[in-house]
């Protein structure tokens, strides 16, 4: 697979730069679904297009086992600052994640195994909004479990491009790839009132102050030093004038866990935080909204990858990330079959950009590892099930 991949390398990086150059955020991927339907079409592929709105399900082969390849399709708003030939032609748009470069390496994927003769069915996943929600709180990925894009899969894959991981080596978790992750919207609610007069209003901001530092103390205080919780206030807001002391302060945080007993308590502690407003005379009002849950990599499919990439690549070719708190929608095809997602290294020798920055860029000799690398994964799975 590594062989049949390097021959395609040209085409996957015209594939990536096209993608690259006319970038498209969430749930608006009308174009790149567009150049997928085609170019899976001419491969043979059976295709089904607005899935989960803007998404496609590609699939070949008939029957069990059935074994689904996904790559996600969105772009962040972001303004481009690298001076490439391929910069993204939409102001305020671009791949700084590299998105582009999943959907070019998965057509690399689709293209390979066309030619090949396995039992079972190929199901890819071209996925829209892995970075963003919808006006109902949800990304692609549960939209397309909620149209079926999932049932009847026996194991699910994906990869992601990482620059913090140098080219020709991957990283892959064994247990939790990825935290679940949750967000707050809270207000203290004060009285309102001049500045010169603070004995005669209720302040906000003031007792924001107290709520800021029993949120930020339930992590160190709360939780059991051995669990993993992070709570991160990104945003807080009130007031217009420096002598007006406003009615409200509206804050809000992102929450993340590995297990529903450290969600839990992290709900639980935040409610008792915002009490605080009462005791210093004013009321709050808050929602937490449900996000992305964990991501758990199933053990017996990191073996499979693992192995795959020590047969293609190297024995020192694998290695287990360090656990991080970020967090990605492929959980929500996890939930549904056994899978696993591995972090593909495009360092660009000496770089230090990382993703979502406005120069983020990859190596791009990193697609035809990527490509082989999910392809050679994927046929096995389909054989292990014989």
């Amino acid at each position: 697979m590594l062989e049949k991949a390097k021959k395609l390398q040209s085409e996957m990086i015209a594939w990536r730069r096209d993608i690259h150059m006319h970038p498209e955020l969430g749930f608006e991927e009308k174009r790149t679904a567009a150049l997928i339907a085609k170019t899976m079409g001419n491969f043979g592929y059976r295709l089904k297009v607005g899935v989960g709105k803007t998404g496609l399900v590609a699939e070949l082969g008939e029957g069990k086992p059935v074994v689904a390849i996904r790559a996600d399709m969105d772009a962040l708003p972001i303004q481009e600052a690298n001076d490439v030939p391929y910069k993204s032609t939409i102001d305020g748009v671009m791949h700084a994640c590299g998105h582009d470069a999943h959907v070019a390496m998965a057509l690399g994927t689709a293209k390979m195994l066309a030619d090949e003769d396995f039992p079972g069915t190929l199901r890819f996943l071209f996925q829209a909004s892995e970075e963003a929600e919808d006006e109902e709180g949800l990304s692609g990925a549960p939209r397309m479990v909620a149209e079926g894009a999932l049932d009847g899969v026996d194991y699910v894959l994906a990869q992601h491009v990482d620059a913090s991981v140098k080219t020709g080596k991957i990283e892959i978790a064994t247990e939790f790839a990825s935290a679940g992750v949750d967000t707050l919207y809270a207000r203290i609610i004060g009285q309102g009132g001049h500045g010169s007069a603070p004995h005669e209003v209720i302040d906000p901001i003031f007792i924001s102050g107290h709520v800021i530092l029993a949120l930020h103390g339930i992590v160190s205080r709360q939780l059991r030093p051995c669990d993993s919780g992070v709570i991160s206030i990104g945003s807080i807001h009130g007031g217009v004038a420096d002598n007006v002391i406003p009615e409200e302060v509206k804050l809000s945080a992102t929450i993340r866990y590995f297990t529903p007993e450290v969600q839990e308590k992290l709900h639980a502690e935040i409610k008792k935080a915002l009490e605080i407003s009462r005791t210093l005379g004013g009321d709050s009002e808050f929602k937490i909204q449900i996000g992305y849950p964990p991501m758990h990599n199933h053990p017996e499919v990191v073996d499979l990858v693992s192995k795959v990439a020590r047969d293609l690549l190297g024995e020192d070719t694998v290695k287990s990330p360090d656990p991080e708190m970020g967090a990605e929608d492929f959980a929500f095809f996890l939930e549904k079959a056994p899978g696993a997602m591995f972090m593909l290294g495009c360092r660009v020798e000496g770089d230090t950009r990382r993703h979502h920055d406005p120069k983020f860029d990859l190596d791009e000799n990193c697609l035809q590892i990527g490509a082989a690398l999910m392809a050679e994964s994927a046929l096995r799975l389909l054989q292990m099930q014989k």
